[in-house]
């Protein structure tokens, strides 16, 4: 069974550079770093095979797995089934790579090996085996780097982290890292979010060395960290009701139910299967200690230190599109009622909310139309022009300028300044002809000065000049000298 939060969809505008980056360190470590360790191992069995060790060696782990099954302390019954048919079928390729990755064994044989073989037997396996160990397998990255819960490195703790024990482990946790993490970035900002994740991480890996510190078995992998952001996801969402997928054998679906009510569910299932679940070198209790760490972390700190920020909680971009439309539909559905007054009502405001979206200023403009000798029309007209000019929409500038004009007349609420921007637009643009109807607009305004005159009239020499036209500078001119 599988179970995922997926309340928030993603917003590419605000990518989760932090997730991001995380991801591209771990597949960078794979693909770099841990790529000598198929070398690493391939020359460890040439060795191991070249010294005939696998023949010394294969019976007595036979021995040491049906020992640990008979007193309860391995689980690993159908590993002892495969060895005891290699050894049969004289498969010491195999063999060799089996015990060679088994730091028990070799524990047990540097403290016991003795036992099983002459002095001179053990001293010359001894010697042979650990040049082996100390030159091969002691450098693959997840001995070097992973967490081993017998012998806890303070910097194998966050570097196990970040290994992986094939692609199939890397891709699939890489997945529940960007369904994650993006949600709970976004809540605790890219500095908090990167350390509660490392945090959470060790913590992980601490409560699972609680519960087989003996085994020198390295740990490897996200999944402690990503079962870390699992936890602080439903934590910041406490008891709203949200959205999670589940997978269940063939048959997948959507349920919603309050966020913290999965929490015991995901922590309960890493239990039983720990306990009663089938043998696995999975690390259950890893996740169970990344669930805890991550929802303990956001109800210890998070009114303090890991304090959620605001802009979390403000409708994400897909709710307020769905909020608009339905707004928006309703507007048009009252023009088509030839409710006017209840849909200018309703396009002012939408305005107000989405002050970046001119297409309601244009619905207002067009409503108010409909009563041109209102005081709406003269506002939103020039609203319509001003926002145009910002946004460079020249056309649409032009067209509400002109029809404008054209309804009012001398009635215009035009200042100067308008008139003047739209003929340094309309030159911007190349339209000479409307630059010089602004001019001629301006130039009856009753507020107009000499000295703004005089400004346009220089600009429309200049224009003029470099195309060649003659007599429209020497117009231009006559203008400019009658000031």
């Amino acid at each position: 069974m599988l179970i995922i939060p997926v309340e928030r969809q993603l917003d590419w505008r605000k990518p989760p550079l932090m997730t991001l980056a995380i991801i591209l360190i771990n597949v960078l470590v794979f693909f770099l770093y841990q790529s000598q360790d198929a070398d690493l191992l391939e020359d460890a069995v040439d060795q191991y095979l070249n010294a005939e060790l696998a023949q010394l060696e294969a019976p007595v782990y036979l021995e040491y797995l049906e020992r640990g099954i008979r007193l309860k302390q391995d689980d690993r019954v159908e590993l002892a089934s495969d060895v005891a048919s290699a050894i049969e079928q004289r498969d010491a390729e195999w063999l060799a790579y089996v015990i060679l990755l088994d730091p028990g064994f070799y524990k047990m044989l540097v403290d016991e090996g003795s036992l099983f073989w002459h002095s001179d037997t053990y001293n010359d396996w001894k010697e042979i085996r650990s040049d082996i160990v100390d030159r091969y397998i002691n450098n693959i990255s997840s001995r070097r780097l992973g967490l081993i819960p017998a012998d806890i490195q303070l910097s194998d703790l966050v570097g196990y982290q970040f290994l992986h024990g094939g692609i199939g482990h890397l891709l699939g946790n890489m997945i529940f890292l960007f369904l994650l993490g993006f949600t709970v970035e976004r809540a605790l900002g890219k500095s908090k979010y990167l350390i509660a994740y490392l945090l959470c991480g060790v913590l992980s890996g601490l409560f699972f060395a609680m519960f087989d510190g003996e085994s020198l078995v390295p740990l490897v992998g996200a999944s402690g960290s990503i079962s870390g952001l699992m936890g602080m996801y439903v934590a910041i969402f406490g008891l709203q009701k949200i959205r999670f997928f589940y997978f269940l054998g063939v048959y997948f679906n959507y349920f919603t139910a309050p966020a913290l009510a999965i929490l015991p569910v995901w922590i309960g299932k890493e239990v039983y299967d720990y306990w009663l679940g089938e043998a696995s070198r999975v690390a259950y209790m890893a996740h169970a200690g990344g669930l805890i760490a991550g929802a303990g972390m956001v109800w210890l700190l998070g009114k303090s230190w890991l304090q959620i920020k605001e802009e979390f909680y403000e409708p994400d971009e897909t709710e307020q599109d769905d909020a608009f439309r339905k707004s928006y539909a309703q507007a048009l559905s009252l023009v088509a009622q030839m409710e006017f007054s209840q849909a200018k009502s309703r396009f002012a405001a939408l305005y107000k909310q989405y002050p970046d979206n001119i297409g309601m200023l244009e619905h207002l403009y067009s409503l108010e139309k409909l009563d041109h000798k209102g005081d709406g029309y003269h506002l939103h007209a020039k609203q319509l022009i001003e926002a145009s000019l910002k946004k460079n929409l020249f056309q649409l500038m032009l067209d509400t300028y002109k029809d404008y004009l054209k309804r009012v007349g001398a009635e215009s609420q035009l200042d100067v300044v308008f008139h003047n921007k739209v003929l340094y637009a309309c030159l911007r643009h190349d339209d000479v002809k409307e630059a010089e109807r602004a001019f001629e607009n301006l130039k009856k305004h009753p507020d107009i000065s000499d000295e703004v005159l005089k400004e346009a009239c220089q600009v429309l020499v200049q224009e003029f000049k470099k195309r060649q036209q003659t007599m429209k500078v020497n117009q231009y001119q006559t203008v400019m000298n009658q000031l």
